[in-house]
């Protein structure tokens, strides 16, 4: 029985977020779910109108007060992947995600930069840099974590909680700290502190 409220429960999910998101570039698998309170949204800039695209795949969590914005950009989600609570991913040059990538809560992933090299205009008026990001298959990312134009996270990397991710992190990193730094890898012993 239930399993039967289950199925019912995630039938629900879905023809809800079907309407929702009808006649919007947002596509998803049935499988994944969505909460009602997660906002997944086609924006734009000031001065720029709306464009890009979302895109989810297979068995995927994207839970309660989580926020998706494309302004402009294209975002992939792959398949088996969990966006926690207050979590922020924007599109701007491009985000991609790939398969079983774990988000915790109250992280920012952000494809985009300010320009700001001029002193003789506002900061606002002197466009942006969007070069994308990309985050490989198997990762995980702890809380509050930050990552930054332009980097590509490696397959089966972790990001430890706290962290602002800068550069690009070699595969099966485990990276920390404001910048994140790689200390070691996965496969390696910790090292012993006395």
């Amino acid at each position: 029985m239930g399993n039967f409220f289950l199925c019912v429960k995630q039938l629900t999910s879905t023809i809800i977020s079907r309407i929702r998101f009808f006649n919007q570039r947002i596509a998803f698998d049935s499988s994944s779910f969505i909460s009602h309170r997660a906002i997944l949204k086609i924006t734009a800039s000031d001065k720029v109108s709306a464009a890009g695209s979302i895109s989810i795949g297979k068995n995927c969590y994207i839970a309660a007060y989580s926020m998706i914005l494309t302004y402009r950009g294209k975002i992939e989600i792959g398949d088996d992947c969990s966006i926690n609570p207050f979590t922020i991913l924007y599109g701007h040059g491009g985000l991609k995600i790939g398969n079983g990538v774990r988000i915790a809560t109250h992280c920012v992933i952000i494809p985009s930069n300010h320009n700001f090299d001029r002193t003789d205009i506002p900061i606002f008026d002197q466009g942006e840099e969007n070069k994308g990001i990309k985050i490989n298959d198997d990762v995980w990312i702890g809380a509050n974590s930050t990552i930054l134009d332009g980097v590509e996270i490696g397959t089966g990397c972790v990001i430890g909680a706290g962290s602002v991710v800068t550069r690009s992190i070699p595969d099966f990193s485990i990276a920390v700290g404001v910048p994140a730094k790689v200390i070691r890898k996965r496969h390696e012993p910790p090292s012993k502190v006395s």
